[in-house]
């Protein structure tokens, strides 16, 4: 019905069905029956017509200015219907190792094709931000894989597989067990994804340790191992060791460990093209963290 409204405005300002036709790439008959299929609906004459002329009736020009604001509602409406999904805030999770990394160059990829969207960041830990993005408290996290798996109604996008390193004071023994036994440990939370993985490497090769404080951000345990504090098992990627001269990483003997880096969703969120257009950014922004990681090595 809309279409009969705007075809009725453009032949009100025309005075002519042919001329309509023209700037409507309509034919005149189609014009004709859309106006008189429009006179049926309301019940009266629009237009006076006079052989091929045709003008305004009594009833049309008052009815005229109503359909002027009902075709200007419309256009509001549909303007403001597209603009929603782009305007509508985004919660986002995020771990703190993320939050000083990828986060950053992710925002600003995004910010180029939605510079209104507003972004709220939730830190947290990784179980933390999976219970909420289960309960729908968050449309999407950038977390570490949880250990127990990925519920069947979440989807899962891997970034980047993180490798765990010993880290300690430049000086300290450089072989792992000699540096535990030298050194207080500083352990990375149990309770955390990562530290669930430090702690079944240290009780699959049997290493004893002097705990010294048991922490949940790596990026604070490296500022304690940088004071001279103790010596820890980190994952390494995301940290800024290259900023820290007075720290050293050595490798873990064995089998290596790694946590897994990734974009926990519901399924609605990829469906927005903004959320799907900031998990885009993190890819982007993981990839090329990799790359720069690879070249440094």
């Amino acid at each position: 019905m809309i279409r009969y409204f705007r075809t009725f405005l453009v032949a009100a300002e025309t005075a002519s069905f042919s001329a309509a036709a023209a700037r409507l790439s309509l034919t005149q008959s189609a014009v004709s029956t859309q106006i008189r299929r429009l006179e049926e609906d309301l019940g009266c004459a629009l237009f006076d017509r006079t052989g091929k002329s045709v003008a305004l009736s009594e009833q049309g020009r008052k009815l005229l200015p109503e359909a002027v604001r009902f075709v200007e509602l419309y256009e509001s409406m549909k303007g403001q219907a597209h603009a929603a999904p782009a305007l509508t805030p985004i919660d986002l999770g995020a771990v703190s190792t993320v939050q000083s990394t990828l986060l950053p160059k992710a925002m600003q990829r995004f910010r180029a094709d939605y510079p209104k969207t507003h972004v709220n960041i939730v830190p947290g830990m990784s179980t933390q931000l999976l219970t909420q993005v289960d309960a729908r408290e968050l449309e999407v996290a950038v977390m570490i894989k949880p250990r127990l798996g990925i519920p069947a109604e979440l989807k899962w996008l891997p970034l980047l597989s993180e490798p765990f390193v010993a880290i300690a004071p430049r000086g300290a023994p450089r072989e792992l067990r000699a540096m535990l036994g030298a050194l207080p440990f500083i352990r990375y939370n149990r309770h955390s994804a990562g530290g669930h993985l430090v702690d079944r490497y240290l009780k699959r090769h049997r290493l004893r340790v002097d705990e010294g404080m048991e922490l949940d951000e790596p990026a604070v345990i490296l500022q304690m191992v940088d004071q001279g504090l103790g010596c820890a098992i980190v994952p390494a990627d995301l940290l800024p060791l290259a900023q820290c001269p007075n720290v050293q990483a050595e490798p873990l003997p064995g089998r290596p460990i790694h946590r897994e880096v990734g974009v926990l969703a519901r399924p609605s969120a990829l469906s927005r093209a903004p959320t799907a257009a900031l998990i885009d950014a993190f890819v982007i922004a993981a990839r090329q963290w990799r790359g720069r990681r690879s070249k440094s090595r």
